[in-house]
């Protein structure tokens, strides 16, 4: 399938403030891009990019004073398919996790595994370690947290989505995460396009959240705030949480105008 995604965000800037954004597809899907992603800007600004420590694109760019407008638009490919379900993916024990999965068992900034482990093991120790486990945790968390964009506030953690019972998709990630690390399960939170692919369109798009646990030898995409396999989503960005993985941060003032995400299948093209 072929998937029409981008974003169009607005921000009024009082006076000039260097920028850092996270808002290029992931390198493990650059080569599913029918057409470029580039990052535009009106008005026209030097953008410079990295890698960071994650394996994240990052643009730099210095806002002037003013209404600046960044966007992208772009097609990419996706074989279709529904996330994979591996109900057998065996759970590790630590001692025998590769070197650079353990930063991943370590409490975060949103995921506060000190407050939430005697949570965690007094709810998930009796259900089966691996797959199981896993899916234990998302389907309490899918059920526990009461959706809604008037509940979002970008300083909420794990602990607190967990004590309100309410957020958005990130709060549901990092609740998750959470617990799976408190039970001795690598998990990293992920940030993209999600579009309402084989499913009923709900609401305006933005952009999701989901996670990914260490089974079984590689990594498996979760999302509990869905919590069912989905068709179509883009990687842009992972890391320990949303720290990490903010599509903005701003070093001074900007004021965010309009914010707008797509992310829809497009038809299939007659053949000549």
């Amino acid at each position: 399938m072929r998937i029409q995604t981008g974003f169009e965000i607005i921000y009024d800037c009082p006076a000039p403030v260097p920028m850092l954004l996270m808002l290029s597809v992931h390198p493990t899907r650059r080569h599913d891009l029918e057409t470029p992603d580039w990052l535009r800007t009106d008005p026209m600004l030097d953008v410079r990019q990295y890698l960071d420590g994650w394996g994240n694109i990052c643009s730099r760019v210095l806002a002037p004073a003013g209404r600046l407008t960044l966007s992208a638009d772009f097609i990419i490919a996706d074989d279709g398919q529904p996330d994979v379900i591996s109900p057998h993916a065996p759970q590790a024990r630590v001692e025998d996790l590769p070197d650079e999965v353990l930063i991943f068992l370590l409490g975060s900034r949103y995921c506060e595994t000190d407050r939430l482990s005697n949570i965690a093991w007094s709810m998930f120790q009796h259900t089966e370690p691996g797959w199981p486990r896993v899916q234990a945790i998302v389907d309490w968390v899918h059920n526990h947290i009461k959706f809604g964009y008037e509940h979002a506030r970008p300083t909420m953690t794990a602990f607190e989505a967990y004590c309100e019972g309410r957020g958005v998709c990130r709060d549901y990630a990092h609740l998750a995460v959470a617990f799976c690390r408190c039970m001795n399960i690598p998990a990293r939170y992920c940030t993209g396009y999600l579009g309402d692919i084989g499913v009923p369109i709900v609401g305006e798009m933005d952009f999701s959240a989901w996670f990914e646990v260490y089974l079984g030898g590689q990594w498996h995409a979760f999302d509990a705030r869905n919590n069912m396999p989905r068709i179509g989503r883009v990687l842009i960005a992972r890391g320990r949480d949303a720290t990490d993985v903010a599509i903005a941060n701003t070093f001074g003032t900007a004021i965010l105008s309009s914010f707008k995400v797509v992310s829809y299948d497009l038809p299939d093209v007659a053949q000549a």
